[in-house]
């Protein structure tokens, strides 16, 4: 007997043996059981997810000798026949191959007779959305008001191109892209009932490889036996699909955590040596970076203890700011793959992409071209910068005023204040904290955060700010790491961050600067309406003034 594939030898049979599309089952099993049936049906979406399974099944429910049930036999010679293919009132049509008026019209007058076997004619028509718009018209009003032996089955991976009046008559069905944990946990019964050795995480790459398709990973598992000679390994696995395994991506992480380019190119040339896929290789980068920020804001949306441990190093020393541009420079690297003299090219300028926008932090590893004694001016400012920016503060202010100047104190040598002159830190006040809040060298969301606060209160130790419930959503706990990090080397010393939810009492920076950006709008308004040959323009050609095109300068 010759060898039958797995994706027809282990295509569902019944509803019970239909894996996922529980939403669709529900509602055909209790349509079927309280004899509640519609005469057309519409199953929608992706190709393999089980649309012509699922007809397949509803005609050997409808013409099961033992009577209409959500539970066919699948012995009689009814539902036997149906399963091969032979039984006389199942009627597959391809609307690909049979899509003119003329392949309607016959369907239509043969669907006019009784059936000649069975309870009910099923005819299914796979990929209707390809039918013509003269082959729908002739079945609008057979649609509607079919005979009462006939039902009607159509599929189709494209809604979208069947005509609303086609389905206003029809049961609308969309069936779901097939989860990767029930791909493999199918692909493990089947390899089980086959006997044939295999390793659980080359499962993971056939689910991720077959993207929602149960067919597709039924195919795939048939070229995985053959390529491993009667055994899923995978290694072969990986290296018949071409995907890029952890080690690889993990090794780019780590090398871009430490800003080391040479080792992030060596990973580079090992996928090239290794024929992998750089599209592969940048749509898991994606994912990664996809899973850590999941991890930073969301860390119980990932179900795999393992990974979420794995992960927590990394969603910890990455900024979320520069998690959110490495997931666009990943998919957009993807994008620019085509354009690029080469895969390897485009792969390589992404990594470097990669590379030139991580901020630098502290206790990271320098680039090659930089030089590592050297530290930025604003977190080592020379002493002698100190005590003149202290000096020119005190001659030209006599009050403490927050000044662009860095106070923080530098590791060598020691700098002490004036005791009689008064201290930034202890004067800081409600208007004190608008400046500080321009002067801080904040970016992204720790921008935000510290914008939308208000101060409350400034200790010692410690600095306590108030955030609107409004915009609670930006307490994230590195922005929050990040604001104390900039106060602490503000203010020159160890500073714990406070910040409540709660209902603002006084104007916060990003409120000033809205109301002044209003103010500046309302004035350039004001001034264009007021122009005299604006006026004189107006009245001439009985024009009026767009508001919106006014910025003011």
């Amino acid at each position: 007997m010759s060898y039958q594939v797995l994706a027809r030898k282990w295509r569902p049979k019944s509803f019970a043996t239909l894996v996922g599309q529980e939403h669709v089952v529900r509602a055909l099993t209790h349509a079927l059981d309280q004899n509640r049936l519609h005469h057309a049906y519409l199953f929608t979406g992706t190709r393999g997810v089980g649309k012509t399974t699922l007809a397949r099944i509803m005609a050997k429910a409808l013409n099961c000798e033992t009577g209409i049930s959500s539970t066919p036999c699948g012995v009689c010679s009814a539902c036997t026949e149906i399963d091969s293919g032979r039984f006389i009132d199942y009627i597959e049509l391809d609307a690909a191959s049979n899509r003119g008026v003329d392949d309607m019209t016959q369907l239509l007058e043969r669907a006019t007779y009784a059936p000649t076997a069975g309870r009910y004619k099923v005819y299914v028509i796979d990929e209707v959305h390809q039918l013509s718009g003269h082959a729908f018209n002739a079945m609008l009003k057979t649609l509607e008001e079919p005979p009462e032996h006939v039902k009607f089955i159509l599929a189709t991976t494209d809604p979208q191109k069947i005509p609303v009046t086609v389905l206003s008559r029809c049961l609308q069905f969309n069936l779901k892209q097939m989860p990767q944990t029930q791909i493999v946990d199918h692909l493990s019964r089947v390899l089980e009932a086959e006997g044939v050795a295999f390793e659980a995480p080359a499962l993971r790459h056939l689910a991720k490889g077959a993207a929602g398709s149960m067919r597709d990973a039924l195919s795939l598992l048939d070229q995985a036996i053959a390529h491993g000679g009667g055994k899923v390994e995978e290694d072969g696995v990986r290296a018949m699909l071409g995907t890029v395994g952890d080690e690889h991506l993990f090794a780019l992480l780590d090398a871009l955590v430490a800003q080391d380019v040479q080792a992030m190119l060596e990973v580079a040339k090992l996928m090239d040596a290794r024929s992998l896929s750089f599209d592969g290789g940048l749509q898991e980068l994606a994912t990664l970076f996809h899973r850590i920020a999941l991890t930073q804001f969301a860390p119980d949306a990932l179900l795999d203890e393992t990974e979420r441990t794995r992960l927590a190093h990394y969603a910890t020393i990455l900024d979320a700011e520069y998690l959110q541009l490495a997931y666009q420079i990943a998919i957009h690297g993807r994008d620019e793959l085509s354009l690029a003299p080469d895969d390897y090219a485009g792969f390589v300028m992404s990594l470097l992409r990669l590379h030139a926008f991580r901020p630098e932090r502290a206790g990271v590893g320098q680039t090659a071209n930089t030089n590592a004694a050297a530290t930025p001016a604003r977190t080592r400012p020379p002493a002698e910068a100190l005590v003149k920016a202290k000096s020119l503060k005190a001659a030209v202010s006599p009050a403490p005023t927050f000044t662009s100047a860095a106070v923080a104190v530098p590791p060598e040598p020691t700098f002490v204040a004036p005791a009689a002159e008064p201290s930034v830190a202890t004067a800081l006040a409600d208007e004190d904290w608008h400046a500080l809040v321009a002067h801080l060298p904040l970016t992204g969301m720790a921008k935000q955060l510290a914008q939308h606060c208000e101060l409350t209160e400034r200790t010692g130790t410690a600095i306590r700010l108030r955030l609107s419930p409004v915009h609670k959503h930006l307490l994230g706990k590195p922005q929050q790491e990040k604001l104390q990090t900039e106060l602490q080397i503000r203010f020159g010393q160890s500073l714990r961050l406070e910040i409540d939810v709660a209902e603002l009492e006084t104007e916060t920076p990003a409120e000033r600067s809205r109301n002044k950006q209003r103010e500046r709008q309302e004035r350039a308004i004001a001034a264009i309406e007021q122009d005299s040959f604006v006026r004189e323009v107006v009245d001439l050609f009985d024009a009026s003034i767009d508001e919106s095109t006014i910025k003011p300068v």
